[in-house]
């Protein structure tokens, strides 16, 4: 068949029309058309075209896919569709200052994707896969998305060309991963994480990083930050608003650092020379830390924020003067410890015998660092040697590690050196005769430094799977056991036992401890009774169940205490803290008010202390007892409001007025009672003339003309104290730290941990001599007790017997005006403070 020219033609001019219509059309239509309908478009944004390659802030490339979508800064509202991931050819997404909200869909298809930036919008959610795929993302912004809580997914590994990641404020929760290294992500360089939920420590792989940028800010991180002195690309940091802690590291390595910003965290110790000389630097903000030492002085051209008022602990405030050299080796002692805390929120100003936590001193000089039982880790510093005035080092019950160093025997007056229950190894040096020097409760004493776990001699540590697993397995599977066997123990004992009081041989027979049933058969409690023990004391909020010790509750009657926190109070269930076996099991001593104050984990207020709530045993040990006003110091507020419960004359005037309580409630009570021991007056005493009924007032008085009237202050002392020099001199410093204890306000009152290091220190000249213990105050110890106080009652004079039933009855019919009693509201009284009355 013959076509005619025309026909032919006009076939030509079809097939031309259908190629052209063809090149006009994109595969990528459907999905935008998709976004289209998902957003509601501004009137200045024409989208009507069919063909989207040619919508404006669209580009496509010669093959008619979309390459690009800018649609940013235009109060765009919708969502975004869940198929974007069609658009494999896409290379930017930028989205961001707008109001977009719903979902982030899974992009993981665009693997040519470079920049992603959709910050400052209403996204409420994040895909767990994102990242994933995107080999080739350089640019990712997120920031300010008010996004449920998620945390940065492993997927970010697989964004292998990722430069800059930007996620301010973006409900970003967990802890940082450890995947930075250069290795992983080879072209990070600005890590953006401010304004966050993240918690934890800065991990490891930042040190091989190529990061330039490190915003953290405004976050919960916490730990050490000696990770920065290997990233020594670093330009910009900024941890501000975290709870670091420890010192700064050297960071002489990051010769490129022009803003360095710590401020509001816990960070001690000395600034380092080496943050101070970087030539680069331009910003250093040091505010509101710990920081110690002499106050850096920075070059003029850097801007500094350093305020050193209330902020930091420098021994002074003109930048660049050096401290006190008693200053400086102590700063070098706790260097070895590595600038704990506790030592940098005390230990400030240029004088350690102005109230130093730990420090003791005879006039300037440093006698006696006492810091035992403080959590201490690190090692024992060599620079001890330098403070040729020690008498005692006390460094027990810590966790220190390392050797005792030979430097300490240089020491001419040291008398103690106590490091006993750490984790000492090695030999110890050889001290002058006179030193006494404990050790006992260090497994390593006298051995070479031991093994790194999994480690043998002469080889490498390593192992097989097999032996790996037998490590693990074997200790698991004893553990478990005998936690069953204890578990079991505890329930045939409770059920036999239950709500029957049982007597402890302690050398007296006088400890009873009365166990209670909780009828959870999966808790482990110790309580330990109050005076209503059986008269219906008050109830536990909450419990210890199995996987379950952090215990801090504390309730009317009963104190409920972690395994954890008896292992700390007794120091592991140490042999020497031992107290009596028997009945019910085994009585441990402990550190009563200043573990409850500061040792523990958190902070517990006794709130009725007094004479007759301070036990002693027969080597005159203090015991605190009766619990049943406890109170725990809820964690991050310095006081609770509370109905007003105690005994007159020891309540604080801050507490009796507004009911607020705080430790330093604890610490007034103690100056009442040291009040007491020194005068021998009583805290209420209505024979005393009017002005004079309340003993603090009276102390107060007493204690202002005292340097005007030496007679005055002497008289004032008990008489049946013998006042030789010595003893004068001891009984001054109680009168002095009695007199701080009762303040009147709250934040003038030293810590509890500041109290025993005072009182510690004069232990040793108050310590009785040895006495034949069949002489020791005429006691028989085998005497039953109420046949002991019999006979001590008619050596006093006393006419007063003691029934079966544990009842009592005098000839005076009332005890109100002796010592030991609980003094009561005097006649007249007021039954209720004003701030007059209680100051």
């Amino acid at each position: 068949m013959k076509m005619h020219l025309g026909s032919i033609i006009i076939l030509c001019f079809l097939l031309c029309s259908l190629t052209f219509t063809a090149s006009q059309t994109s595969i990528d239509t459907p999905t935008m058309q998709s976004l289209k309908s998902h957003l509601n478009l501004t009137k200045d944004i024409d989208w009507s075209n069919p063909n989207p390659c040619k919508w404006p802030t669209v580009q496509c490339d010669g093959s008619n896919r979309v390459t690009r979508i800018q649609l940013k800064t235009k109060r765009i509202r919708g969502t975004l569709p869940p198929n974007l991931q069609t658009l494999t050819e896409l290379t930017v997404l930028e989205l961001f200052e707008n109001q977009i909200s719903g979902p982030i869909p899974d992009l993981s298809g665009l693997t040519r994707l470079q920049t992603l930036n959709l910050h400052d919008n209403l996204f409420d959610s994040v895909p767990k896969n994102l990242f994933s795929g995107l080999t080739s993302l350089q640019e990712a912004y997120l920031e300010n998305n008010p996004f449920s809580p998620w945390e940065i997914p492993e997927t970010l590994k697989e964004a292998t060309s990722l430069q800059n990641l930007s996620l301010t404020s973006c409900n970003v929760t967990g802890t940082l991963p450890d995947f930075f290294s250069s290795q992983t992500l080879p072209s990070l360089t600005r890590l953006e994480l401010s304004q966050n939920l993240l918690q934890g420590g800065l991990p490891a792989s930042l040190g091989s990083s190529s990061l330039q940028e490190l915003h953290l800010n405004g976050q919960k991180l916490n730990g050490s930050v000696s990770v920065l002195q290997n990233m020594t690309s670093l330009v910009e940091v900024d941890l501000q608003g975290n709870a670091f802690s420890g010192p700064i590291p050297d960071l002489s390595g990051l010769q490129s650092l022009r803003i360095f910003n710590v401020r509001d965290n816990q960070l001690t110790g000395v600034v380092p020379p080496s943050l101070i000389g970087l030539k680069t630097l331009t910003t250093v903000n040091l505010t509101n830390n710990n920081l110690q030492g002499p106050t850096p002085q920075f070059e003029k051209s850097v801007g500094v924020d350093i305020l050193t008022t209330n902020t930091n602990s420098f021994c002074l405030g003109t930048p660049g003067t050096p401290c006190d050299p008693r200053v400086s080796t102590l700063l070098s002692v706790a260097e070895s410890l590595g600038y704990p805390v506790k030592l940098a929120t005390s230990w400030k100003g240029n004088d350690p015998c102005a109230s130093w936590i730990g420090i003791t001193c005879a006039g300037s000089n440093v006698t006696v660092v006492n810091l035992g039982r403080q959590g201490l880790t690190g090692s024992i510093s060599p620079s001890f040697a330098k403070i040729t005035s020690l008498e005692t080092i006390n460094l027990s019950n810590n966790n220190l590690s390392g050797i005792i160093p030979n430097e300490l025997t240089t020491l001419p007056k040291l008398k103690m050196l106590d490091v006993s229950n750490n984790d000492i190894y090695g030999d110890v040096p050889k001290f002058e005769a006179g030193v006494k020097v404990v050790t006992t409760g260090n497994r390593n004493i006298g051995k070479p430094k031991p093994l790194a776990p999994g480690a043998s001699p002469g080889g490498d540590g390593g192992s097989s799977k097999g032996t790996s697993k037998a490590k693990i397995i074997g200790p698991v599977v004893g553990v478990v056991a005998a936690l069953c066997l204890v578990g079991l123990g505890v329930c045939l004992y409770a059920k036999r036992r239950a709500r029957r009081p049982a007597k402890v041989q302690s050398p007296n027979n006088h400890m009873v401890i009365h166990p209670h049933h909780s009828g959870d058969g999966d808790a482990i409690k110790l309580t330990i009774a109050a005076s209503s023990v059986g008269g219906g004391g008050g109830t536990e909020s909450s419990s210890s169940h199995a996987g379950n010790t952090d215990i801090h509750v504390v309730e009317s009657g009963n104190l409920v205490i972690s395994i954890q926190v008896l292992r700390n109070v007794t120091n592991n269930f140490s042999e020497e803290n031992i107290l009596g076996r028997g009945g019910f099991g085994t009585v441990y001593k402990a550190r009563g008010v200043e573990y409850l104050h500061t040792l523990a984990h958190q902070s517990f207020i006794h709130r009725d202390l007094k004479p007759s709530n301070i036990l002693l045993d027969d080597d005159m040990r203090a015991k605190v007892s009766d619990f049943g006003l406890v109170r725990l110091a809820p964690e991050g507020k310095y006081s609770i409001e509370t109905r007003v419960a105690g005994t007159f004359g020891y309540l604080a005037p801050e507490y009796a007025v507004t009911g607020r309580v705080t430790t330093k409630v604890d610490i007034f009570s103690l100056g009442v009672i040291l009040m007491e021991l020194i005068t021998g007056r009583k805290a209420l005493d209505v024979s005393q003339p009017e002005d004079s009924v309340h003993l603090v007032t009276w102390f107060r008085r007493v204690a202002a003309s005292k340097d005007k009237d030496k007679d005055a202050f002497k008289n004032a002392i008990d008489p049946n104290i013998n006042l030789d020099e010595e003893t004068l001199a001891s009984v001054q410093k109680v009168w002095e730290l009695a007199g701080h204890c009762c303040a009147r306000e709250p934040y003038q009152r030293p810590d509890m941990g500041h109290v025993v290091n005072v009182l510690s220190s004069l232990t040793v000249q108050w310590k009785p001599s040895e006495a034949d213990p069949d002489d020791l105050y005429g006691i028989d110890y085998d005497m039953p007790l109420p046949q002991a106080v019999k006979k001590w009652q008619a050596s006093e004079g006393l006419s007063q017997t003691i029934d079966d039933s544990g009842s009592s009855s005098s000839a005076y019919g009332s005890r109100d005006n002796t010592q030991t009693s609980i003094p009561i509201r005097p006649s007249g009284f007021a039954a209720s403070f004003t701030s007059v009355d209680g100051r």
